[in-house]
């Protein structure tokens, strides 16, 4: 019974560790980037993943996934992720506790410059401004950097497409002089503290 209960836990773990998401497990291609879209709704991340590969200049790699861990299964075949991009509906409340959740399957290296978050539907009139501080909130507190994007219009994926592949690009070491920690320091999310913050009143 303790051997078999032994086993178990070994099992357990061998399975929890091959679940993580590691960003220096392989080996980068030449002129290449690969990222991974997180995301609980399907349109908007498709239409963005279609205006990444656009790109011409390097080999683009979209991968998208629901939520985190990935499959196990299916891991030998995918290649180094160099930027995991959660997309966030502020609509819905599921969307950012699915980011939440996902966050435990990074490996913390990711945490240097290599994760970004993604809030949509902003400017939505029924989205509570709690759950907006509460986006910033999840950003600021991994050092990561927050965008916007309009996923209401043609133009919105296409925008945003843009700021992802400079940061992209940092990521995935194709920027000479350029880390990705660095970048993330410049662009990473902050939220005042309530001691510092002004009253105007």
């Amino acid at each position: 019974m303790i051997l078999k209960s032994v086993f178990n836990i070994v099992r357990f773990r061998i399975w929890f560790d091959m679940s993580l998401l590691k960003p220096f497990n392989r080996r980068p291609d030449l002129n290449s980037a690969a990222i991974l879209l997180v995301a609980q709704e399907e349109e908007f991340p498709q239409r963005l993943a279609e205006s990444l590969l656009k790109e011409t200049a390097v080999t683009l790699n979209v991968r998208l996934a629901n939520s985190l861990p990935l499959p196990v299964e299916h891991q030998h075949s995918r290649p180094r992720i160099d930027l995991v991009v959660f997309i966030i509906n502020l609509s819905s409340e599921l969307s950012i506790e699915s980011a939440q959740d996902s966050l435990k399957y990074l490996d913390p290296g990711y945490f240097l410059g290599k994760v970004c978050f993604m809030g949509t539907n902003a400017r939505n009139a029924t989205v509570p401004p709690e759950r907006l501080d509460a986006l910033r909130k999840l950003a600021a507190s991994q050092c990561c950097t927050l965008l916007f994007a309009e996923d209401q219009t043609t133009d919105g994926a296409t925008n945003v497409s843009e700021r992802l592949l400079t940061i992209l690009k940092v990521s995935a070491g194709l920027v000479p002089m350029t880390t990705a920690l660095y970048l993330s320091n410049l662009t990473m999310c902050t939220v005042p503290s309530e001691t510092n913050e002004v009253d105007f009143d």
